[in-house]
């Protein structure tokens, strides 16, 4: 396999490599980590060589024991069993506590006479930075990135030492499992002393889809009052596009200063939008006055128009675009918090394979990669800050009213340039918490944020994720206070107050902010589609915490299971998320499910896919669908021909079968579709077969351009299968796992929620005949070989490639 280099990339690198200005070097590897809270651990002297080496991003509660109702209880107590759940589910059933992690270094001495900046992505949930024994810094909101600079403290000519202490808070600080530790990345930024950059200094815009705008944040502590700026555009294809240098002269005192160039027209631009998500990148130069290069940034962009209207919801680029999408929580299932940038491209990729092209980032920023793949993608964000304004649900470390301040510029300086957002959202489900600051259920404090947030950011609009949408549980007559104050109106379930609303307050423009994916399909099929802005399913992807009973260790009613296999459900969702794909794909019923969560259905039918069942026992079959008809034939003779309710909003795209008898062989659904001179055409089949016994096992890697960067992801399915190559869903077998060549395990996994296993082990057990090993790249290239085990089963070896 050959490795190749991105072209623009190859273009780029000149231009790196020359100016040399500002520096920015990985910290992500060779940290010292210990488990627990440690007297003395930020001190040079202490003795860490006993400490676990580890890389970032690391989450250290992914690593931990899950924690049962009854290992707690210490008296024959049903309270205490109650009182464990209520306290560890939503936090993915693990203990809370700190970490310790530990970095050695000796800065280069051609750093001296610099200006020295760490950079933190984001920490669990709140930390505390030393260098040499002094704390520096910290973080009371960890989804929120920050840098300390350091230049004062640094130790020349010796090691130092940086010292971070992680907290994951007490359970109630959290809706939901967080992780804990250093869970993004860490960086060292150097720049001049006198002539530099700020952080995330680029605010770039775009006016009628051609003319672009940039201003930069320069501060000046030369002695040049006149500096110069110069901007270049390149395209996709690393290709000039344009080039001019602005003359800056201080006139105040102030050192720092947002310096707004020129607007300039690009020639013929292309344009970003969800099917071609085009992207510039402009670099931008501070020169001294004599032309000598002082600091350099550069940061990619699109051009593109959104508006949204009550009349007609989001209009991309002047075309009506509906949001199709889901809110999840920032995790990675089996990598629990760790923020690998491949991890997160493979969850974009299977999303846009179903038809999605929105995501809301329930409930706080992820992380900055996460953004950058969305531009990448064509992926159409909602970027979300806190869930409920108080101490308790933002770190509890500090009063909220401390936070946003900080966070709200951080926030949105980092993400403003990333075409992929189009809507801030500033909260969630306020009115189930009366304790919001000034006491009236977020109104004022709303209105303080948005001013802060458009002070770096007017070309979007704000809101808040509502439920319930109304003043109180026992009043639903009209829209609460603060849905009256935002600007966009996101209800969380109640999709059915729309129309009313829509008509008390014409003004008002909707956004589904949380879907049940128990409703899919009515709550899809009975909004207004030419006036909504669109929707996001909650909770589409399985994941950890937010258990609705042990022995689930998280959310379990997603359409993707914790290890992204879809489930029965991800075609329902597909056939009116993608209509221009034909969709037939066969579902049987295994359960019914009727679990609550806030005050909405969100309990799904348990359904499967495969034909092993007990001879002779009825079945209720539903066919997913997007044709006009379906047949349904078991071992070839039919059941006859249904068709699709497309008139029905509650069952459209879903063909009930009821006492069909299972008979082993194979189940077969053919769907048909009118072509334009009424005549019926077949479009798509499924089927599912009863399996043979497994024989062996198969891999499939999902990596073709493995890097060895040290941070890139190989994640392997692994099969069971028959003597036909068919997947066995009752084989259950124990796999080992070993690797041989530069890269290690990180993760296992099998899509069962309800497994007491870890994931930071190198074994684990089929399930649905299917298990997942997600692999680590080092850094050094070459060929590195899998090798699976299992009794009564030939180990299974696959070779793969690292490029360099």
């Amino acid at each position: 396999m050959r490795c190749i280099l991105p072209f623009f990339l190859c273009a780029l690198l000149p231009l790196i490599s020359m100016a040399q200005v500002r520096t920015v070097q990985s910290l992500n590897f060779g940290w010292r980590f210990h488990a627990g809270d440690v007297t003395e651990a930020a001190q040079s002297a202490f003795d860490d060589s006993g400490w676990r080496v580890v890389d970032l991003p690391h989450d250290f509660q992914i690593e931990q024991p899950w924690v049962a109702p009854a290992a707690d209880e210490k008296a024959d107590n049903t309270d205490v069993a109650a009182n464990i759940k209520s306290r560890l589910s939503s936090r993915g059933f693990k203990e809370m506590g700190q970490g310790w992690y530990r970095y050695h270094f000796t800065p280069a001495d051609s750093l001296k006479g610099r200006r020295v900046l760490i950079d933190f992505g984001g920490m669990m949930y709140v930390g505390d930075v030393f260098l040499n024994g002094q704390r520096i810094g910290g973080t009371d909101y960890g989804y929120v990135g920050f840098e300390i600079d350091v230049t004062q403290w640094l130790k020349w000519g010796e090691e130092n030492l940086l010292a971070v202490r992680t907290d994951t808070r007490e359970p109630q600080n959290s809706r939901w499992y967080t992780g804990g530790g250093l869970f993004r990345g860490v960086s060292l930024v150097t720049t001049p002393v006198d002539l530099y950059f700020e952080r995330h200094p680029l605010y770039i815009t775009t006016r009628d889809n051609r003319f672009v705008n940039v201003s930069a944040e320069v501060t000046n502590r030369s002695r040049d009052k006149e500096v110069s700026l110069r901007v270049r555009i390149y395209d996709a294809g690393g290709k000039l596009v344009y080039e001019d240098t602005k003359q800056h002269s201080r006139k105040t005192s102030a050192r720092t200063d947002e310096v707004k160039l020129p607007e300039f027209e690009l020639q013929q631009p292309h344009l970003w939008d969800t099917e071609s998500p085009y992207l510039y990148t402009a670099v931008v130069t501070l020169l001294y006055k004599d032309g000598t290069v002082a600091d350099e940034v550069s940061e990619r962009f699109g051009v593109r128009t959104v508006e949204i209207t009550a009349e007609e919801g989001l209009k991309l680029n002047g075309k009506k675009v509906l949001l199709k999408g889901y809110a999840n929580h920032h995790t990675l299932g089996a990598l629990g918090a760790a923020a690998y940038p491949r991890a997160i491209e493979k969850r974009i990729q299977l999303m846009k394979q179903y038809g999605m092209n929105h995501i809301r980032t329930s409930h706080n920023p992820y992380s900055r990669e996460f953004i950058e793949l969305c531009d990448q993608y064509g992926m159409l964000v909602v970027d979300e800050l806190y869930d409920k304004w108080t101490r308790q649900h933002t770190g509890g470390r500090v009063a909220f009213e401390q936070l946003w301040q900080n966070d709200v510029p951080e926030w949105v300086k980092r993400d403003r340039n990333s075409p992929s957002v189009v809507m801030w959202s500033l909260g969630n489900e306020l009115q189930q918490d009366a304790n919001q600051p000034y006491n009236d259920w977020g109104v004022t404090i709303y209105k303080l944020q948005k001013t802060l947030l458009q002070r770096y950011d007017s070309t979007r609009l704000v809101t808040v994720a509502m439920h319930p949408r109304y003043r109180s549980w026992e009043t639903d007559s009209l829209p609460c206070d603060l849905a009256m104050q935002t600007d966009v109106q996101a209800y969380n379930y109640r999709y059915m107050y729309f129309p009313g609303d829509g008509r008390r307050f014409p003004w008002m423009k909707f956004y589904q902010s949380e879907a049940a994916v128990a409703s899919m399909g009515p709550n899809f099929f009975e909004m207004d589609l030419d006036k909504v802005i669109g929707l996001a399913y909650w909770g589409a992807i399985d994941y950890l915490g937010e258990s609705q009973g042990w022995p689930a260790k998280g959310w379990a009613q997603g359409v993707f299971d914790i290890s992204l296999e879809p489930k029965p459900k991800a075609y329902l969702m597909k056939s009116f998320f993608k209509p221009e794909e034909p969709v037939v794909h066969i579902a049987v019923v295994d359960s019914k499910g009727n679990q609550m969560w806030n005050g909405v259905q969100t309990g799904n039918d348990g359904l499967s896919d495969h034909w092993d069942r007990q001879p002779g026992i009825k079945l209720t079959l539903i066919t997913y669908t997007n044709a006009d008809e379906v047949e349904l034939r078991v071992n070839g003779k039919s059941l006859g021909r249904k068709q699709n309710p497309l008139g029905d909003t509650k069952h459209r795209n879903q063909i009930r079968w009821e006492d069909v008898e299972y008979q082993p062989g194979k189940v077969e659904a053919i769907a048909w579709m009118k072509d334009e001179g009424g005549k019926m055409q077949e479009v798509a089949r499924h089927k599912i077969e009863t399996t043979g016994k497994a024989v062996r096992l198969i891999a499939e890697p999902d990596n073709s351009q493995w890097k060895a960067d040290g941070m890139d992801l190989q994640q392997v399915r692994i099969y069971a299968v028959d003597s036909k190559g068919r997947r066995v869903y009752n084989a259950q077998q124990e796999l080992s796992f070993s690797v041989e060549g530069n890269a290690r395990i990180v993760a296992v996994t099998n899509g069962d929620i309800n497994s007491d296993e870890l994931n930071c082990t190198d074994h684990r057990h089929l399930w649905n005949g299917s298990a997942m090993v997600i692999l680590r790249a080092g850094q050094q290239g070459g060929e590195v070989t899998l090798s699976v085990g299992a009794d009564g089963f030939k180990t299974q070896k696959t070779k793969l490639t690292l490029c360099k």
